[in-house]
């Protein structure tokens, strides 16, 4: 019997104890999905109507390739591409034994040039003196002033076919034409430099702007002074510019008119040159398509192949909304379809989101 009444007092302690297990899991589910989440919500915002996209690229203001007038083998390239220089400096050196030799036979014919015309111009001296006495005739003066001509012409001659030889030497040794940075080598010590072949190519520190072409099919609508916005993803880079040059042809571009877009000078410390831009020209174009939307990308949510964002429905609860969105503008992206002006948008999801999770906005 009293085995029995220890069973039953047993008994009657695991149910209890099963029972209140059982009631606070089950609280704490319920606790779970019915205890409001916080979150952050926003509207989205209308983009500029009538803008259209466009793809640039950054360059610097000045880039030019460095080349020689000269042909030669490479004695000595003494930059490498990342290389800072300053006007002045020397940066290839161009074998130059044919033109020092041409340089010492001009020099010799300027001296030879020289000492004609200084016997010259003595024979015509004294010739002026002897026909003041009627020794000679005005003929025989008249030829040495011929002769003293001639030879003066002589010696400008010789002079300038030295000065053109030095011309050239200079392009033996090429120098910097301004400040900046070398980008590319194209030639090697030892390779043969010919007129006009690029050696180096190299870009001005500093000034730099985004280059853009536009359709002809907008070109009417696009005009110095408009302002643009530009997106360097590359850089984590988004600022307003300005269009400072419109190219007035598109012959050698397919129908495409080149942009040239200024950069604010406090862009310029993570941008490099040859970073691609997107560029956005607001509202330019009424009807070329109705406004769109923008949402913000931290509340973009990747499922999958799918992309949707959680909208708060009229009962406070998180909906999945499945969405397709178009171009990135900054932080921004717009939205083709899914989502509407009037709709509250979960900024950052905090905690763990699901359809019908209960949530409490901030507005």
């Amino acid at each position: 019997m009293q085995n029995y009444i220890k069973s039953t007092v047993l008994g009657i302690i695991c149910c209890t104890a099963i029972s209140a297990c059982g009631t606070r899991e089950g609280t704490d589910k319920n606790n779970y999905y019915d205890k409001p989440l916080k979150v952050e919500v926003y509207s989205p915002e209308e983009s500029h109507a009538g803008g259209i996209y466009i793809n640039g690229k950054v360059r610097a203001e000045k880039t030019v390739d460095i080349s020689t007038r000269v042909m030669g083998y490479i004695t000595r390239i003494y930059v490498k591409p990342g290389d800072k220089v300053k006007k002045g400096n020397l940066l290839v050196s161009v074998n130059s034994d044919d033109l020092n030799a041409k340089k010492a036979r001009a020099e010799a014919m300027v001296a030879e040039a020289a000492a004609a015309a200084g016997n010259a111009q003595k024979d015509y001296e004294r010739y002026r003196e002897l026909r003041k006495s009627n020794s000679v005739s005005d003929k025989e003066l008249e030829n040495a002033s011929l002769q003293k001509t001639s030879m003066q012409a002589k010696l400008q001659m010789a002079g300038q076919q030295l000065q053109e030889i030095k011309a050239m030497l200079a392009y033996t040794n090429i120098k910097a034409p301004f400040s900046g940075t070398i980008t590319q080598k194209i030639m090697d010590e030892g390779g043969m430099a010919n007129p006009g072949m690029p050696l180096l190519t190299m870009e001005q520190d500093g000034k730099l702007q985004v280059i853009a072409s536009v359709p002809e099919s907008y070109i009417k609508y696009v005009k110095t002074g408009n302002s643009v916005k530009v997106n360097l993803k590359a850089a984590g880079e988004y600022f307003n510019g300005e269009i400072m040059e419109l190219s007035p042809s598109s012959f050698s571009s397919g129908g495409q008119y080149a942009i040239k877009i200024s950069v604010p000078s406090g862009c310029r410390t993570k941008m490099r040159a040859g970073m691609y831009a997107s560029v956005f020209i607001p509202g330019i174009i009424p009807e070329v398509r109705e406004s769109g939307l923008l949402l913000r990308k931290s509340s973009i949510v990747h499922k999958n192949q799918l992309t949707g964002v959680y909208v708060v429905d009229d009962k406070d609860r998180a909906m999945l909304r499945w969405v397709r969105l178009g171009k990135s503008v900054g932080d921004k992206v717009e939205v083709l379809s899914g989502v509407g002006a009037e709709d509250k948008v979960i900024l950052k999801l905090r905690g763990k989101l699901f359809n019908g999770k209960k949530v409490l906005t901030d507005k």
